[in-house]
């Protein structure tokens, strides 16, 4: 299932993750999706039985670059195409549960390699949101259309921050 069209209209804002430059930042979306891809994906399921994680729905990081990673299967696709790295593998900074991501602060040190990913519960996180050049790349690539670019956005962006 991809991300909505309408993204983010019918989510709130569940907290932030933050870049350690103490000025950009990209919010968490949800309720997560319980019937995204991950639900279903055998090699995502298996990777969290391997890391004796609960599976959990998520939500959607980041607004203005959007993943919804209940629907991200850690393909990668992303992170290679994207011609300004706006993309890491979150659990290649900080190895924990995608949901306790939210209000971490992240310093952009993760991999941007597509193959370096720590297994299929790591998400492409658009932790440099804010470099993003609109180019689209990420979007034409990403196998169950979880991305979603859209510069339009910045407003419900601004509205989240102020409620967080």
């Amino acid at each position: 299932m991809p991300i909505a069209e309408n993204f983010p209209e019918g989510l709130k804002p569940i907290g932030k993750i933050q870049h350690s430059d103490g000025e950009h930042f990209h919010v968490m979306w949800g309720p997560g999706k319980a019937d995204g891809e991950t639900a279903t994906n055998e090699d995502v399921q298996a990777a969290y039985k391997a890391r004796n994680e609960p599976y959990e729905p998520i939500g959607v990081s980041g607004t203005m670059v959007a993943v919804d990673w209940d629907s991200c299967i850690a393909d990668g696709a992303c992170i290679e195409a994207c011609p300004v790295q706006v993309f890491q593998w979150f659990r290649t900074e900080k190895d924990i549960p995608a949901g306790k991501a939210t209000d971490e602060v992240f310093d952009g040190s993760g991999s941007t390699v597509k193959s370096e990913r720590k297994d299929y519960t790591d998400k492409a996180d658009p932790i440099r949101e804010h470099d993003c050049i609109w180019c689209m790349a990420c979007v034409s690539v990403c196998p169950p259309q979880a991305i979603k670019v859209d510069q339009g956005n910045s407003e419900h962006h601004d509205r989240a921050a102020a409620s967080l």
